[in-house]
């Protein structure tokens, strides 16, 4: 795989501080059921890298010494951990919102038939993403067969309740681009998944986000094999907008590896980029007596993913 670090660390991006840290966002691990051409940590089936128990304590800590709202939990499928349950639980009777970064599909895989109870159970937010609402399209980036999988796992969160008009089970989607592309306007894109999803399967859901593509790991390097590399750059750094920048996921959110080490977001971890203007690498422990407010923020030419036209962040697009 073609590493984009070298493309990507010299930037004009402009400067960014931190707010009040909000969200802590943890990547449980790279085993997934699935192994999609467009995931920036490069997941797989083959994949063993996972957070340990001893990691996710300390997590939970720090959430509770900053005062930490919420507790997102990405990866890989994060549920394949063999804690996830442990620590979801915990994280939600410090009374915590747990989001959990769901790929759908992991929902019919045999050994967890338990997994859309207890999220229910549980009041966890479901992200699930879902690039299409053609079988065609997200069998192409996805794998054949996961459109059908997806459909049938929205299909029993919805009977649970969740992305129904009077529940408070929340079920968002997320839409990727198929390829070096812009997403469109997510209120247009969110109405025509909730038209084309209610018509053709029955299923319901309460907000979509939309999120461009990040040009490292896995899309990265496709784009760099293809020679799309610089014109992908060029499209994300002429759509820049300085707007955007009060929005970014970076002012209040930190992301943990699996490892428990910390960085200013996902795509910095991927990247092995280190916390803020720190030389060395940040630990979870380091925060346990830290504060982060006001701090700098590291950046790079991939940060002009996440101010390109609308906006792109964790929550979907930033221009509302």
């Amino acid at each position: 795989m073609r590493d984009t670090f070298p493309l990507l660390v010299k930037t004009d991006f402009p400067a960014l501080t931190r707010g009040r840290l909000e969200v802590l966002q943890a990547n449980l691990g790279y085993r997934c059921n699935q192994a999609c051409l467009h995931c920036h940590v490069a997941a797989s089936p083959r994949r063993t890298e996972e957070m340990s128990w001893d990691t996710m304590a300390l997590l939970l800590e720090v959430a509770r010494r900053h005062r930490v709202r919420t507790l997102d939990l990405t990866g890989g499928a994060p549920e394949m951990n063999p804690n996830f349950r442990r620590l979801v639980t915990e994280a939600r009777a410090m009374g915590l919102h747990v989001i959990d970064r769901c790929n759908l599909t992991i929902l019919g895989e045999p050994g967890y038939e338990w997994l859309a109870d207890f999220l229910a159970a549980q009041r966890v937010e479901v992200i699930a993403s879902l690039p299409c609402y053609l079988e065609d399209n997200v069998d192409a980036q996805r794998g054949e067969g996961v459109f059908r999988q997806s459909v049938e796992g929205l299909r029993r969160l919805n009977a649970l309740g969740y992305g129904q008009a009077d529940s408070e089970l929340v079920l968002n989607l997320v839409y990727n681009p198929l390829g070096p592309s812009l997403p469109p306007d997510q209120h247009g894109l969110e109405q025509a998944y909730k038209r084309e999803l209610a018509a053709r399967y029955g299923i319901v859901f309460n907000q979509l986000f939309a999120l461009a593509n990040m040009p490292i790991q896995r899309f990265g390097s496709q784009l760099v094999s293809r020679g799309q590399f610089e014109d992908y750059m060029a499209l994300l750094k002429g759509a820049h907008r300085l707007e955007n920048l009060g929005g970014v996921m970076c002012r209040a959110l930190v992301s943990v590896s699996w490892q428990g080490q910390v960085h200013d977001c996902d795509f910095n971890q991927m990247l092995g980029l280190p916390l803020g203007a720190r030389s060395q690498v940040t630990r979870l422990s380091d925060l346990l007596g830290d504060g982060l407010e006001d701090g700098e923020i590291r950046v790079g030419e991939h940060c002009y993913g996440c101010t390109a036209g609308q906006g792109s962040s964790c929550g979907g697009a930033l221009e509302h």
